[in-house]
């Protein structure tokens, strides 16, 4: 039997995808046989180094918790920011407008091309050398957030162009018919369109804000998750342990913001506006490398 997409597999091949499957899951449990043995002769399964996870509530409530609310307040300044700067971006790219479309690609591209790390350390410096009214305890979010949005409103501004690109050509043509000029058409028709297929982009993105917020807790002093680690593998000596906890909670974090966008996801694709057309999340890496840069 043979489907649009693919040959279903025979008995030969159905032997072996078990087959391949059973060898991948022998090596997996071997694998985390050999971390574990390797944990525990290092002393790093200890009852010592977990409980006070579970016995301490003040790793929670003096390093984890508030860790965890910087993390979540510099992510989520970044990402209002950057979203309705890379719509703009990414409208002005599509812009019929030389003078407007080229800057705004300029633009676009320079901050593309840059770490968000070194985004990061420029927003610093520029903080201390050109405003230093800023805080000293507000400088490293200012910072983190700057090197954020600069980088990912310029991501965002091409996943906006490319899922504008991606509806059909007709829907330009009517909204023209009927006297519709560019700037009526990009809002009122292929924005709330394109909405959908950009939806599961745009979440992989913001994904990627939430995480990169750790460079700033890396370097810049931003009291983050990242931070409150050292905090803790200081007083209690439990490196592993706390690196667990901390990742624990980026992934319950991150499932959960990408859960509520699959539900949002289904309930645009329900309505009249959607399109079936999706701007996959494996082409953010494309957009951020530049592979489809060119217009």
């Amino acid at each position: 039997m043979t489907s649009v997409l693919y040959d279903v597999p025979g008995p030969k091949a159905k032997a072996r995808n078990w087959i391949y499957t059973a060898v991948f899951l022998v090596l997996f449990a071997l694998a985390a046989w050999w971390i574990l043995s390797v944990m525990g002769e290092k002393h790093q399964l200890d009852a010592d180094k977990w409980t006070p996870f579970v016995t301490d509530s003040r790793i929670w409530t003096t390093y984890l918790i508030p860790g965890l609310l910087e993390t979540l307040k510099a992510g989520a300044i970044a990402m209002v920011i950057a979203l309705p700067l890379g719509a703009l971006l990414g409208m002005g790219r599509l812009s019929d407008h030389a003078w407007v479309r080229v800057p705004v690609g300029v633009v676009v591209e320079f901050f593309r091309a840059i770490p968000v790390l070194m985004l990061m350390m420029f927003g610093y410096v520029f903080f201390v050398q050109f405003i230093p009214a800023v805080s000293s305890d507000f400088r490293p979010v200012y910072a983190v957030v700057t090197g954020l949005v600069l980088y990912n409103a310029s991501v965002i501004a091409e996943i906006v162009r490319a899922g504008v690109q991606s509806l059909p050509r007709g829907q330009t043509d009517a909204a023209k018919a009927i006297g519709m000029r560019k700037g009526q058409t990009m809002v009122h028709v292929l924005i709330p369109q394109a909405v959908t297929a950009m939806l599961p982009a745009l979440v992989s993105q913001l994904v990627v804000i939430l995480k990169d917020t750790a460079l700033g807790g890396s370097l810049l002093g931003l009291t983050d998750l990242l931070a409150a680690n050292r905090q803790i593998s200081a007083n209690y000596s439990n490196t592993i342990a706390t690196l667990v906890v901390v990742a624990l909670i980026y992934i319950a974090v991150n499932f959960a913001l990408t859960s509520f966008a699959s539900w949002m996801e289904g309930r645009l694709r329900k309505s009249k506006k959607s399109t079936g057309t999706v701007v996959g999340v494996g082409d953010v890496n494309d957009m951020a490398t530049g592979a489809n840069s060119a217009a």
